[in-house]
């Protein structure tokens, strides 16, 4: 009996029954310290390691240029100095970390670097703008005069802008009436009507965000001033900012509705609601910031443009506010001829308008992002306010329904008495 038994505990079986997991060691008690892993991006150690990699590139750099090699150049000295950095930063995190996670570190250098090289660009483009319009922006009549009674050898105190500022918002206004519902309309149906009309549809979308602004200008030239027999104007300007701003904006606008997910379409339809019911009150309020972007995307590509207001509306030094008659200008076309000019009154204007022109932008953009940077479910307090007083309606109407249903019930359930017989 005894041998069975030990038979039995040596199975596999009986060995597999009675194992038990081993305790967990406890590193407190061993005298070891768990150390916590940081889960942050960017580290201490890390820009104190890149901090010191930039340095000493740069001293080695320095070096080079001026002792080991007859190395000249800005443009070289940036270039080798920041492949130096690169190789010295790989060289002390390897010493720290592993294969993988020098690899990650390298690989953020180089994408924040190219994230601060771009910051940069855009910083010197605006300070340099900026500074060099200096002369001309502190004046109060270079945003209330137009340039019809100043010429290129008068002072800044004299002359400005305001006739290009107002054919600006003219034109961008007339464009984006003409782009935004068309645009929307056509990217609504290439997500929601697939097939064979909508793919070529896309197709000639795409090929048109590749369309050079002349040809868009040509082309309006060519059809509404010379075949129609149209004289130049702000609306024929308008149009051909219309051509360019349209692919951009139905590009963008498609790629933001097929994000919009399928499942909220099919509770939709499933509650009853048709298909532009569905898109009006679904997709459309659901995609709403992503749409903002596409419409300042293509804001963005319209109004920087100069060829076709050139080919189109013409130039002007005069105020023009009806974009059906006469000659109309623009900020850029305006800054182009300002900066042409020799003398530097002129091109001190000419900075200045870009500056005017940049300001404008961030202006509209902004404007943008308040009316329809809200995402999907958040509602003003107009809105909230509505909400809650059409619920107060419907609470009212159910209690009244509910209290006519009770009358009604007790009508029916009290005894009818038989009529009483008229007395002789």
């Amino acid at each position: 009996m005894t041998n069975l038994l030990e038979a039995s505990t040596d199975s596999p079986v009986a060995s597999a029954r009675t194992w038990t997991h081993p305790e967990p060691t406890n590193d407190s008690a061993s005298g070891k310290r768990e150390v916590r892993r940081s889960t942050g991006t960017i580290r201490v150690v890390d820009v104190i390691r890149a901090v010191g990699c930039a340095a000493a590139s740069v001293g080695l750099t320095a070096w080079l240029f001026v002792f080991a090699f007859p190395l000249q150049g800005a443009l070289g000295f940036v270039v080798l100095a920041y492949l130096i950095f690169l190789a010295l930063f790989t060289v002390l995190t390897a010493f720290d970390e592993n294969g993988p996670a020098v690899r990650d570190r390298v690989i953020s250098v180089i994408v924040q670097s190219l994230a601060f090289l771009m910051l940069l660009a855009l910083a010197v483009v605006v300070i340099y703008t900026v500074s060099r319009g200096l002369v001309a922006l502190p004046h109060l009549n270079f945003f209330t005069q137009d340039m019809s009674n100043a010429g290129p050898l008068d002072p800044v105190t004299r002359g400005g802008v305001l006739h290009a500022v107002a054919g600006t918002l003219i034109m961008i206004t007339i464009a984006l009436a003409i782009s935004i519902p068309l645009g929307v309309t056509t990217a609504v149906f290439l997500s929601e009507f697939p097939g064979r009309y909508s793919r070529f549809v896309r197709t000639v979308v795409e090929a048109m965000t590749a369309l050079p602004s002349i040809v868009a200008g040509l082309f309006i030239y060519a059809t509404v001033i010379v075949f129609l027999g149209f004289n130049r104007s702000g609306f024929a300007a308008s149009l051909a900012i219309t051509v360019m701003m349209l692919p951009i904006i139905i590009r963008s606008a498609d790629v933001v509705l097929r994000l919009v997910p399928g499942n909220l379409k099919e509770a939709s339809r499933a509650l009853g609601a048709s298909t532009w019911r569905t898109v009006w009150h679904v997709t459309l309020p659901t995609a709403r910031s992503g749409l903002t972007t596409a419409v300042i995307l293509g804001t963005a590509r319209g109004i920087g443009e100069t060829s076709p207001v050139l080919l189109t509306a013409g130039a002007t030094t005069y105020l023009n506010l009806n974009p059906l008659v006469g000659p109309m200008t623009s900020l850029p076309l305006t800054a182009f001829t300002f900066v042409k000019s020799p003398e530097p009154s002129m091109i001190a204007r000419g900075f200045g308008t870009a500056a005017v022109l940049m300001a404008l932008v961030v202006i509209l953009f902004a404007i943008a992002r308040l009316i329809g940077g809200r995402g999907p479910g958040q509602l003003t307090s107009r809105q909230r306010r509505t909400r809650a007083r059409k619920s107060q309606e419907d609470s009212y109407r159910y209690l009244s329904r509910d209290a006519q249903a009770t009358t009604s019930v007790r009508k029916s359930r009290s005894p009818q008495l038989p009529p009483v017989p008229p007395s002789r």
